[in-house]
C-alpha cells in the first residue's frame, strides 16, 4: 500500500509540475477567494497603515518595543500555520471550515483595538489577529491550488494576489481619508476596519464552495480517515528545500513597517502622509502580480522567487545610498518593494503546491509558510534591537549584507538534484 501511495504521489507531482500546461480561464473559486482577500485586506491594511505611527508616535514605544510587537504580529502566525494546514487536510470541506474560522477570529480582533492602549493588551490583540491569519492562509492557498490546472498555478495565484493587493491598495487610502476627516482618527479607523472584515467573512461563507473537484485528475478521492503523518510531508525533498530557502531569506527580510519608517525618516515625511507609503508597494504589486505569476509558470517558480529577493536587496541599497530624500527615491524604493512581493508571495505557494500531492496540500503549504513566518519573526525582533542599539542605517546595512548571503545560499539549495521528481523542480 505504501508503494502504491508513493507511485501515486510521484505521478501527481509530475503532472502538477508541467510548466507548459496553462488554463485560459481562472476558476470561479479563485476569483471568489480573491474577492474575500480583497475585502479582508482593506480591513487589515487600514490598521497596518496606521499601526506603526500609532504605536511609536501616539503611545511612545521605542523601536525595540515596536520590533517586539511586530515580531508577535508575525511570530504567532508562524506558530499556528502548521495547525491550520493539518486541520484543513482532514475531510472534505476542511479547507473552507478552517479558513472561515481564521477569517472570523481576525474580524473579531479589529474592534478590540479600540480598548487596548497598553503594550500587553495590544500585543494580545495582535497575537489573536495573527492567529486567525495563520489558520486561514494554508487552507486558502490549498483551495486555490486544487481549483486550477497545475500548469497555470502561477497565474492563478497571481490573480488572487492581485485582488488581495487591490485591498492592500485601498486600505491605506481609506485610513488616510478617515484620519483626515474624523476627530478620533485612530478609533474611527479601527471601527470601520472591523465592519469591513465582517463583510469578508460573510462572502466566504456564502459564495466559496466547501470542496472542489480536481480539474486535472477527476473528482476528489473519498477520504479514508487515515492521515498522512507530518514526517512524510517533511521527508519530501522539495518541501525541505523550499522551507530552508524561505527561512534563510526570511531571516533578512525587514518587515514592511520598519521599511516604511526608515523611508519616512529619509524623506522627513509629515506624519499625516505616512499611511500613503504602502500604496506605492501595493500599486506595484497589483500591476505586476498576474504578469510575474504567468512568467513563473514559464521561467520557473523557484528562479523567480530568488529574483524577487534581489529586488528587495535593491530597495535596501537605495535606502542606504547617499542620494538625498527626493520623491524619486521613494518611488523607486516602493516600486522595488512591490516587485519583491509580486515575484515571491504567490510564486512560493505555487512552487510548494508542485512539491506535494493534493491529500496533504494544506500541510505542505503550512510547513513552508511556517518556516518563512518564523524566520521573519526573528528578523523583526533582531532588526528592532539593532535599530535601538546602532541606528536604522547600521541595522539596514546588516540586513542587506545578510540578504545577499542568504540569496547565494538559497540558489545553491535550490539547484537541480537527482532526487527531484520532475524537471520543474529544477527550474
Amino acid at each position: 500500500m505504501y508503494l502504491a501511495d508513493s507511485r501515486t504521489t510521484a505521478d501527481t507531482a509530475g503532472r502538477d509540475s508541467a510548466p507548459g500546461r496553462r488554463t485560459a480561464v481562472i476558476p470561479a473559486t479563485v476569483l471568489t477567494l480573491g474577492a474575500v482577500s480583497l475585502i479582508t485586506d482593506v480591513s487589515s491594511e487600514m490598521v497596518t497603515a496606521v499601526l506603526p505611527l500609532y504605536l511609536v508616535t501616539g503611545l511612545g514605544l521605542s523601536p525595540l518595543g515596536f520590533g517586539l510587537l511586530d515580531g508577535v504580529y508575525n511570530g504567532v502566525s508562524a506558530l499556528v500555520r502548521l495547525l491550520g494546514g493539518r486541520l484543513s487536510d482532514r475531510g472534505d470541506g476542511g479547507h473552507k471550515t478552517v479558513a472561515a474560522v481564521g477569517y472570523g477570529i481576525s474580524a473579531l480582533c479589529k474592534p478590540l483595538l479600540l480598548v487596548a492602549h497598553s503594550l500587553p493588551l495590544i500585543g494580545a490583540v495582535l497575537a489573536a489577529d495573527r492567529t486567525g491569519k495563520g489558520l486561514r492562509t494554508a487552507p486558502r492557498d490549498a483551495m486555490i491550488s486544487l481549483a486550477c490546472e497545475p500548469g497555470g498555478r502561477g497565474r492563478a495565484f497571481g490573480v488572487h494576489r492581485a485582488m488581495d493587493t487591490a485591498g492592500a491598495l485601498l486600505g491605506p487610502l481609506c485610513a488616510f481619508l478617515i484620519l483626515r476627516a474624523a476627530a478620533e482618527g485612530y478609533d474611527a479607523v479601527f471601527t470601520v476596519s472591523g465592519c469591513v472584515a465582517a463583510l469578508g467573512v460573510l462572502v466566504l461563507l456564502l459564495f466559496v464552495p466547501g470542496g472542489q473537484p480536481n480539474p486535472t485528475h477527476g473528482p476528489r478521492p473519498r477520504r479514508t480517515g487515515a492521515r498522512i503523518p507530518l514526517r512524510e510531508v517533511l521527508r519530501r525533498p522539495g518541501v525541505r528545500r523550499l522551507t530552508g530557502c524561505a527561512m534563510l531569506l526570511g531571516l533578512t527580510t525587514v518587515s514592511d513597517s520598519f521599511l516604511y519608517l526608515t523611508l519616512q525618516r529619509r524623506l522627513d515625511l509629515p506624519e499625516a502622509w505616512f499611511p500613503l507609503l504602502p500604496l506605492g508597494t501595493a500599486g506595484t504589486f497589483l500591476l505586476l502580480a498576474v504578469g510575474l505569476g504567468t512568467l513563473a509558470d514559464r521561467f520557473g517558480r523557484r528562479r523567480l522567487f530568488l529574483c524577487g529577493h534581489l529586488a528587495l536587496l535593491g530597495a535596501y541599497v537605495l535606502l542606504l545610498a547617499p542620494l538625498g530624500g527626493s520623491p524619486a527615491l521613494a518611488a523607486v524604493v516602493l516600486a522595488l518593494h512591490g516587485a519583491f512581493y509580486a515575484a515571491t508571495d504567490g510564486v512560493l505557494a505555487a512552487a510548494t503546491a508542485d512539491a506535494v500531492p493534493r491529500a496533504i496540500r494544506g500541510s505542505g503549504l503550512a510547513v513552508v509558510q511556517t518556516g518563512q513566518a518564523a524566520a521573519r519573526f526573528v528578523c523583526s525582533i533582531a532588526f528592532g534591537a539593532a535599530w535601538t542599539a546602532w541606528g536604522d542605517r547600521t541595522a539596514l546595512g546588516a540586513a542587506a549584507a545578510g540578504l545577499l548571503v542568504s540569496a547565494a545560499l538559497s540558489a545553491l539549495l535550490l539547484r537541480p538534484s537527482p532526487t527531484d521528481a520532475t524537471p520543474e523542480h529544477a527550474r
